[in-house]
């Protein structure tokens, strides 16, 4: 049953990136930016809001660092994402997503002061060569053609998100985890309100109201706290591992819901994009240090 958290997670994730596609031409990206976050800390402030006012000394200095995350975390990786959706599928949206554990693995050698070993490098390198035979339609030759604005913008975001990750860990805030994200969360809705009255439209209609509140409770809240439950049941490296069925269900998700259709390439390249990213994952063990036999 512990199980269950994390492909709870997986599932809502997958879902989201079927979400994003949805809501080109129904909802403009500018607008879902902002609802979405404005209708998750609308949710969160009475279970938040009160312990953290208590701790508003505590965080008055962090306010930078907060503003930081919010800005990486909330405001260009989701916004990216929406504006991706004019231009590319959600199969490619949930592939180029699942890239992010590997960017972080190289972004935490500068800042985090890690060491990459040789199985880091030989699955970064399987992951980049699927990634370019599936983006360039199965000819890497002519990688120009195949590559869409939006699949360079969600390579962006996935390297914000990496980003966002890596200093989350560094920094290692003094809050509790929905502390900390009420806080980037009330900063992202500040930051987006200026991109919400530049929307050609600010309406919510019937159709845009479902993919809202989907983004809203279930991607902002309902998959980071079956996330975290997953990590503190199951362990980081167990849970980590079932990011990679993301872009095996969305993939699912978008030829059953948005009829896309899976060519020859995105099977091969799809492949080797999860295939090179589980093994990013795969620790090395530490090598034993030989004992001395104590003399008799």
């Amino acid at each position: 049953m512990l199980y269950l958290f994390p492909l709870l997670a997986v599932f809502i994730w997958a879902g989201n990136s079927i979400v994003n596609k949805l809501s080109f031409g129904i909802i403009d990206p500018e607008a879902i930016a902002f609802y979405r976050w404005f209708f998750a800390m609308l949710l969160l402030t009475p279970f938040v809001a009160g312990r953290v006012w208590q701790k508003r000394r505590v965080i008055l200095p962090l306010l930078p660092k907060f503003a930081t995350l919010a800005m990486l975390g909330m405001v260009l990786n989701q916004s990216l994402a929406y504006f991706a959706a004019a231009t590319t599928t959600a199969t490619n949206m949930a592939l180029i997503t699942s890239l992010v554990p590997m960017i972080s693995l190289f972004l935490a050698v500068p800042l985090l002061k890690q060491k990459l070993s040789p199985l880091a490098f030989g699955g970064t390198l399987i992951s980049l060569v699927g990634l370019i035979f599936m983006l360039s339609h199965g000819d890497m030759m002519n990688l120009a053609i195949g590559v869409t604005q939006g699949d360079l913008l969600l390579l962006f975001s996935a390297f914000v998100y990496a980003l966002y990750g890596v200093l989350l860990k560094r920094w290692q805030l003094p809050l509790p985890t929905w502390e900390s994200v009420y806080i980037q969360g009330l900063i992202a809705v500040f930051m987006l309100t200026p991109l919400l009255f530049s929307s050609p439209s600010m309406a919510i209609s019937t159709q845009s109201a479902p993919l809202i509140l989907y983004a809203a409770i279930a991607a902002s809240l309902l998959a980071p706290w079956a996330w975290i439950n997953g990590i503190s049941k199951l362990g980081a490296d167990r849970t980590s591992v079932f990011f990679n069925l993301m872009p095996i269900i969305a993939a699912i998700l978008a030829a059953i819901i948005l009829n896309e259709t899976l060519a020859i390439y995105h099977y091969i390249g799809g492949s080797m994009v999860i295939i090179g990213v589980m093994l990013v994952q795969i620790k090395p063990k530490p090598k034993a240090i030989p004992t001395l036999a104590c003399p008799e």
